[in-house]
């Protein structure tokens, strides 16, 4: 118990036993049953009663004293959670994942998934396997976006790249969750998938006119297992991650992309 906890407590206690409920006679002589529940629920028409009105004085400094509580460990929560995730990942040089992407919005429900590779600096690469393959790549230079059945090859620089996969690299990068996302806080109104995970949520400071929040949810052992980002209009994409592998060797040729002979290269669009 913190030393504000054991004092709201404390004082809570102490004021209470001072102000221990009478019996209160009513006309037929029989005692009124006087209730307080956890909301400290008083009938305003008893308010008169010295007793009543004192306890109801004591109830609310105890709700403040409480709430305030509440919301300092809530705080401290979510900064020893993101401080984790951050030490967990910074240190990571690379990371293989197994991923399934959910998208909704625009009267579509659409669920994909396939294998993730990220490297530093800034390298990823998102193979879909199921309903069909497809590619999205980035060398940290160029970022290429590649439907065989279409046989078209989209092509971006990585720093022009506006998609809602390209926030996903910070996941190794030197950075912080609390500078990536403002506002970060918990989100108890959202269950986690797996029980035992945090989940929290906040504003992305990158591609704002795009992403209005990002929920994420993480593990006991400081991984994001799930990532969902809300769109502007509307719209969610949600990714889950399993079978993550860390610190594996991988070719950074396996990052860079060459157009198949008969493709067509369109250049920008990724993302749009």
């Amino acid at each position: 118990m913190t030393k504000l906890s054991r004092s709201a407590y404390n004082f809570c206690q102490e004021s209470l036993r001072r102000n221990k409920a009478p019996v209160v006679p009513s006309r037929n002589h029989k005692p009124v049953d006087v209730v307080i529940s956890v909301g400290w629920r008083v009938r305003k028409s008893l308010m008169a009663i010295p007793w009543l009105h004192s306890v109801a004085m004591v109830s609310v400094v105890c709700a403040g004293l409480l709430s305030a509580e509440l919301n300092a460990v809530a705080a401290a929560d979510v900064k020893t959670i993101a401080a984790n995730v951050d030490n967990h990942y910074n240190h990571l040089r690379s990371l293989q994942a197994e991923f399934i992407e959910v998208y909704r919005g625009s009267g579509m429900d659409r669920t994909e998934s396939g294998t993730l590779w990220l490297k530093k600096p800034g390298k990823m690469r998102w193979e879909y396997r199921s309903p069909k393959e497809k590619l999205f790549v980035s060398n940290g230079k160029d970022a290429w976006f590649y439907v065989p059945g279409d046989r078209q090859a989209r092509k971006e620089s990585a720093k022009k790249l506006e998609d809602v996969r390209s926030p996903l690299a910070f996941l190794l990068g030197k950075t912080k969750l609390e500078k990536e996302l403002r506002g970060l806080s918990l989100a108890p109104d959202i269950a986690p998938l797996n029980a035992g995970d945090a989940v929290l949520r906040g504003v992305p400071t990158a591609l704002a006119d795009q992403i209005s929040e990002i929920v994420l949810e993480i593990s006991p052992d400081n991984r994001i297992v799930r990532l969902v980002v809300h769109g502007v209009d509307g719209t969610t994409t949600e990714y889950r991650f399993a079978q993550q592998k860390e610190d594996v060797a991988i070719a950074d040729g396996h990052f860079d992309f060459k157009a198949p002979e008969g493709t067509e290269v369109v250049d920008g669009g990724i993302g749009n």
